[in-house]
């Protein structure tokens, strides 16, 4: 069963480094994930997210305003 994840933002350096840091958690679990990056603002608010970049596991927000490292998602999946 695929895990869906999400990264929240606009596109920045740190937005981009917490989606390579997500990817390279679920390769070292071996997971399914299917990870998409919104960066629709208004999108982003609909979702009650004020600080970005932002981590959504299976539709429940995880993380906001830091970039976590592997070590630090892998427990979420």
């Amino acid at each position: 069963m695929s895990i869906k994840v999400e990264i929240l933002g606009t596109g920045c350096k740190k937005c981009q480094q917490l989606e390579a840091n997500a990817k390279e958690a679920i390769l070292s679990l071996n997971q399914d994930a299917e990870v998409h990056h919104i960066k629709d603002t208004m999108e982003i608010v609909k979702r009650g997210v004020m600080k970005t970049p932002a981590l959504v596991i299976e539709n429940k927000v995880v993380s906001q305003g830091k970039v976590l490292t592997p070590e630090q998602i892998k427990p979420f999946l």
